[in-house]
């Protein structure tokens, strides 16, 4: 068993469910809003561009929560991180339940972001507290929650707006965020806090400003002008912001982020491919319902309703679960590199039968079903190459930074999309909608950025196969943790740690500290 982990009656299959749980519901909170975000300004009597920021403070706060989250885990046992985080789900669901107005509906909205650090921090906790045999479909399936929570987040919100009303989405949202906090101090294990150390406050606030900086000026770079004052100076200042951040850092004895240890080739590589495919998931994911929405007067549209077209869009999502233990197999197989490689090429494979092929609801539910595949198997190896590469001591943090990668890349997406949808128009009625072409681009976009990421893989370092040779003893399996230990054979340069309980690369056999 893990150094520092106790020992706990509950099985850890009902674990890692208490933390998909979890995941899902943080991701599901981000787009529960998507339903009534044309109606924002009259539910809350506030202008266009306010209403906006309800979207955007969660997206914000989700970035900066990631790693802060992952690192206080680090720190202070990610258990107990676990139950804050749901602890802040619940509060900010509560606040923009009573909220009739911006100014407390954006505060809960912003407490709704922070419990996305749930996700990253379970991740890391996941190796500690399963045995070897089920801890790689384990990962899988909390990789996969960010899609899956997504994915059914749309049409359950627009069900409940159009059989209750909108304050029930948050309601609802708070009840299920209390389901799992309860599960997150009764069902998850306390890993206690075997390492020590600080919290970098100064580190956690300059990334916070740089980050908010940048990803406002990216968000809002649509509605501000690519080159106005405010959407360059946003960009620019945060850029700036962040390096500076990043010179503090290498300065720090207990850094934030070991900055020194993500710019190694196995984490830097895996983090850039995590902007490439996080663009890529979150291209269809704007670009597929806006093209199921569309009236069919325009001769290419699909004329469904938000609730039709979340359904269509819902079991996309739900592949991204079905595919763990797909993804499990793979990595056990072909290891987390070619893995990674597998899944963006699946995901480009999605978007090249999108741009041939959707003139029907349900050819875009085939590409939504193929493109989720393949991110459901691309986000379940990054974790696995992420924490392969980092002490355990850093898991949490490394972990979070990769999900922040993976976030950027979906802002990126956002922004290019709705830039390229905007840039070819025909006039139905009174408004100007994107044409098909402007659609047929965008799934071209998508494909060559999920083809990026898996020509990034590429340089992920690979583990060789270990020999019987290397098997050590290790662990143990009576208490449902830890087993046979391998040596690693990796680079030196490239992933010196040896963390607990985990499965090697690129072999079927298992690391665990001796």
């Amino acid at each position: 068993m893990s150094p520092g982990v106790r020992i706990s009656k509950v099985p850890p299959a009902v674990s890692v469910a208490a933390l998909c749980l979890g995941g899902m519901t943080a991701a599901l909170s981000q787009t529960l809003v998507i339903p009534i975000q044309s109606d924002l300004p009259d539910l809350l009597g506030t202008s266009a561009s306010s209403a906006a920021w309800v979207v955007t403070v969660t997206l914000l706060a989700a970035a900066v929560a990631m790693v802060v989250a992952g690192r206080l885990a680090d720190l202070f046992g990610k258990q107990r991180v676990l139950v804050a985080s749901a602890a802040t789900l619940v509060v900010g669901s509560l606040v923009c339940a009573m909220s009739s107005s911006i100014l407390p509906m954006l505060t809960g909205r912003a407490l709704q972001g922070l419990g996305m650090g749930f996700i990253p921090v379970g991740i890391s906790l996941i190796r500690e507290i399963t045995p070897p045999k089920m801890a790689a479909t384990s990962l899988a399936a909390m990789s996969a929650t960010l899609g899956v929570g997504g994915a059914i987040g749309l049409p359950l919100a627009a069900w409940i707006v159009n059989s209750l009303n909108w304050h029930a989405l948050f309601w609802v949202s708070a009840g299920i965020a209390g389901l799992v906090l309860l599960a997150s101090v009764f069902a998850v294990p306390h890993v206690r806090d075997s390492h020590g150390g600080s919290m970098d406050i100064g580190g956690a606030l300059g990334l916070a400003a740089g980050l908010v900086a940048f990803l406002v000026g990216i968000s809002k770079g649509n509605d501000w002008g690519w080159a106005s004052v405010n959407t360059l100076g946003a960009i620019i200042g945060g850029v700036v912001i962040l390096v500076a951040w990043g010179a503090y850092e290498l300065r720090q004895a207990e850094p934030l982020v070991d900055l020194r240890a993500t710019a190694k080739r196995p984490v830097l590589m895996t983090n850039i491919a995590a902007v490439a495919v996080g663009f890529g998931m979150m291209a269809q994911s704007i670009v597929v319902p806006q093209l199921l929405q569309l009236p069919k007067a325009t001769g290419f549209g699909l004329g469904q309703s938000v609730l039709a077209a979340g359904l269509w869009m819902a079991p996309g999502g739900l592949m991204m679960l079905l595919f763990a233990p797909v993804s499990s197999k793979l990595i056990a197989t072909l290891g987390a590199r070619i893995t990674l490689m597998t899944g963006a090429t699946v995901l480009a494979f999605g978007y090249v039968i999108a741009a041939l092929w959707m003139d029907a609801s349900w050819q875009l539910l085939l590409v939504s079903c193929v493109a989720s595949a393949g991110v459901g198997i691309g986000y379940a190896a990054m974790p696995t190459l992420i924490m392969d590469a980092t002490p355990p001591a850093e898991a949490g943090a490394a972990v979070g930074l990769n999900a922040l990668s993976r976030s950027v890349g979906a802002t990126l997406a956002a922004a290019l999309m709705g830039t390229l949808l905007a840039s070819n128009t025909i006039t139905l009625g009174n408004t100007q909608v994107p044409d098909q072409d402007a659609f047929r681009l965008c799934f071209i976009v998508g494909a060559v950025a999920a083809l990026l990421g898996a020509g990034l893989a590429t340089f992920i370092s690979a583990r060789r196969p270990a020999r019987s040779t290397d098997i050590v003893s290790g662990g143990s399996p009576q208490n449902g943790i830890g087993g046979p230990a391998a040596v690693s054979l990796i680079d030196p340069q490239d992933a010196p740690f040896a963390p607990a309980a985990r499965t090697s690369d690129d072999t079927s056999t298992v690391t665990t500290k001796v």
